[in-house]
């Protein structure tokens, strides 16, 4: 007999019971897609490798506690974040705007479906990749890479002015799919990075 490990319900009841086929069920469902969704918040493959893994243990380690009317990836998806969090305030001082910043993210998990923030990381990536060439050197420069806007300047020759313009510019395009949670999407993907990036 072929257990329906498919089935949110059946999988937990056999998790509780330390079935080993069920855990490895969970790890093929969802390794590949978490470590993703990490990395989306982390920038950094080791990191959220980690991350992940520490997710499965911790899981297996708790699986008495597991709820049978949990939702399995809800569960996952929050716990990746929790994680990532912590990271994050391990690894740096959080000042009292990116506290704010945590805080809302915190509450867009708690209140959406858990692909909600994935889904708003995906049209912020979206929207970056669809500026044109020169706007969005610009605003990765300015974002991704953290260089004022004078150094933006000297390094591609052109005036202060036009760099404000073409960031501007990038941030409404960004909205238009995103709208007020823009800030809170771009710290996610480069105020993470910046902070944990170990290269």
């Amino acid at each position: 007999m072929i257990e329906n490990f498919s089935n949110n319900s059946n999988l937990i009841l056999y998790l509780k019971k330390g079935n080993e086929n069920a855990y490895a069920y969970l790890i093929d469902t969802y390794n590949h897609k978490l470590c993703l969704y990490a990395n989306s918040l982390m920038n950094d493959v080791s990191i959220s490798e980690d991350i992940v893994q520490n997710v499965f243990i911790k899981v297996w380690e708790r699986r008495d506690n597991l709820k049978t009317n949990l939702s399995i990836k809800s569960y996952l998806y929050k716990s990746v974040y929790n994680l990532s969090i912590n990271e994050y305030k391990r690894n740096q001082s959080v000042t009292a705007l990116e506290k704010k910043y945590i805080e809302e993210l915190d509450r867009i998990i708690e209140d959406k479906d858990d692909d909600a923030l994935e889904k708003l990381i995906g049209l912020v990536k979206e929207a970056i990749h669809e500026l044109p060439p020169k706007c969005k050197e610009i605003f990765l420069l300015s974002k991704k890479e953290g260089l004022t806007n004078i150094e933006i300047s000297e390094y591609l020759n052109i005036s202060k002015n036009t760099i404000e313009r073409q960031i501007n510019i990038a941030f409404s395009k960004i909205r238009e799919n995103v709208g007020g949670k823009t800030n809170i999407i771009l710290f996610l993907l480069f105020g993470f990075c910046q902070n944990l990036k170990v290269k």
